[in-house]
């Protein structure tokens, strides 16, 4: 298996009595999706908020790309390549598809927004962001406002904006929340092909979208992990049908 582009090791975060995450051991390698299931409350969005930097561990590492995260903000891991997307969108809802990919290319450029400047014939922003808008089949709504779109195509420009600040790595946090069948189908096979722009952790509650796209699958019971291995092998696992799938012995 090749080097991994994110290493945890013995993760743990505890809120008073509650270990929200205890001892976690979790990699993502090139190329692959990874996928985070449990129940609710098993600790999953504190683990993402853990490896994002929008809170910090009271014991363990987090490395991505070799280097040691402990203590670097949101937005310094999102520097080095740690693209996150959230349960809820983030967009700027009055902006076009466009404008939006616009301000994370900005933001990569380290420009600020410089609102008094046309913006909107700057080249050097519209090109990239298009190029990133294509990538998502999403070029022939670059000018629909964010809030105009449907819910899988502002997922879809999450995904452009995150691709815009050059990621090395997809943390993805329940990205068929809310969709329907045919929604579901058609993110599922855009986040296959994903996984060539970079690995993605995926944390996902759809079964059927997990067991199609995962290449490996965590799974987490009340913040420690219980099983990891293949789409099979998790299928199978006794403690896993028990705890997860509801199923008894």
């Amino acid at each position: 298996m090749a080097d991994p582009v994110l290493e945890i090791r013995e993760l743990r975060k505890s809120f008073g009595a509650l270990k929200a995450t205890d001892g976690v051991n979790l990699d993502l390698v090139p190329g692959e999706i990874h996928a985070l299931i449990g129940p609710n409350g098993a600790g999953k969005s504190t683990l993402i908020h853990l490896i994002s930097g929008s809170l910090a561990p009271d014991h363990g590492t987090i490395r991505f790309l070799g280097k040691d995260m402990n203590g670097l903000n949101m937005a310094a891991r999102a520097r080095l390549g740690l693209a996150r997307s959230f349960q809820t969108s983030s967009l700027a809802q009055e902006f076009s598809a466009l404008r939006n990919v616009m301000l994370a290319i900005q933001a990569r450029q380290g420009s600020s927004l410089r609102f008094f400047r046309p913006v909107m014939r700057d080249r050097s922003l519209i090109e990239p962001s298009m190029e990133m808008l294509e990538k998502v089949d999403l070029a022939d709504r670059a000018h629909v406002p964010a809030a105009e779109l449907s819910h899988g195509e502002r997922r879809q420009l999450e995904i452009a904006i995150a691709l815009a600040l050059g990621p090395k790595a997809f943390l993805l946090d329940e990205p068929m929340a809310g969709m329907g069948p045919e929604g579901t189908r058609s993110l599922t096979e855009f986040l296959d092909g994903l996984r060539k722009e970079a690995p993605i952790l995926l944390v996902e509650h759809d079964m059927d979208a997990v067991f199609a796209l995962a290449d490996r699958i965590s799974v987490l019971v009340y913040g420690r992990v219980i099983a990891s291995g293949k789409v099979d092998e998790i299928r199978n696992h006794p403690e896993v049908r028990r705890a997860y799938l509801g199923e008894s012995q």
